[in-house]
């Protein structure tokens, strides 16, 4: 009877506090505090999401069990008025000592097995991409190439400028002059992501993934947008006095929209490739000494 009533008291807390967390958490509480504009914005992020919201349920699991029983045997196991000595010990005890290993061995490999099957998804190469754009950082813009597009197919680019801010005292950026890149809706996206001075990061915040910008290296990111709209974007890697107005945008388009877009820089005259001819790092292990001529 004594032991029914200690269970009550310790599970009547765990249960409270599971009704009150639970009845009290909005839809972006229930998305794990994820951005609204992420739901559905690519083929990954539901999954990132899903990983992320799972983790957070097992882990505040784990963390009201283990309050729990904590708070409960420091109430029914005190030292009451009158008692002297210590308690009878509890040591040796081989099955908790077997749960309390094989528990926390059981969570990790978890863990690492659902995060390695999102990261393998996330990472995986399309050979035949529908599309292709370059991304070169540079202090403190964005340069976009569509390569294999415009005329001859020799590619067409957007060079940008850093943000501009309006002179209202808020701290502001004008929108229009941000650069912007366009990816056409359900079509898979290569980014090859460089840089033209120092470690920059390319991150889309919505799509919830990003890749570093790194000197001397390529990485390549596979994206496919499902979901129509204007994302935002920004340098992820301290890169200098500039680095807090180092945005862009993303704008994911239908097919047409994206096709007009692509003539419209061939229109301006914008053809070709902005390649690593206009990069300022000159210390990179690929560079050779200059010769002196005779």
């Amino acid at each position: 009877m004594r032991s029914n009533r200690r269970l009550r008291w310790a599970v009547a807390p765990i249960a409270v506090t599971l009704v009150v967390i639970l009845a009290g958490c909005s839809q972006q509480q229930l998305r794990g505090f994820l951005p609204a504009g992420s739901e559905g914005a690519t083929k990954h992020t539901d999954g990132i999401t899903g990983l992320w919201v799972t983790s957070w349920i097992v882990l505040l699991a784990v963390g009201i069990i283990t309050w729990g029983l904590i708070i409960w045997a420091a109430i029914v196991y005190r030292r009451r008025k009158g008692q002297t000595g210590l308690p009878v010990q509890l040591r040796y005890n081989l099955p908790i000592e077997i749960f309390y290993t094989v528990v926390p061995l059981i969570l990790v490999l978890g863990f690492f097995a659902f995060t390695a099957k999102e990261q393998n998804s996330i990472e995986h190469v399309v050979k035949n991409p529908d599309v292709k754009v370059e991304v070169y950082g540079k202090r403190w813009a964005w340069d976009f190439n569509y390569p294999g597009v415009g005329p001859g197919n020799n590619g067409v680019n957007s060079p940008g400028i850093q943000a501009q801010q309006i002179q209202n005292g808020d701290g502001s950026v004008d929108r229009a002059k941000i650069p912007t890149l366009y990816l056409p809706i359900n079509k898979s996206v290569q980014i090859k992501i460089e840089s033209r001075d120092v470690i920059h990061s390319f991150w889309v915040i919505d799509f919830l993934y990003k890749k570093d910008n790194i000197p001397g290296k390529n990485n390549y990111e596979y994206v496919t947008p499902t979901k129509l709209g204007t994302f935002q974007g920004k340098c992820a890697e301290l890169c200098g006095d500039y680095h807090s107005v180092m945005l862009f945008q993303v704008k994911v388009v239908t097919q047409p929209e994206f096709d007009t877009y692509i003539q419209s820089l061939a229109d301006k005259g914008q053809t070709g490739i902005l390649g690593p001819e206009y990069n300022t790092n000159t210390n990179l292990p690929s560079n050779k000494v200059p010769q002196a001529k005779n």
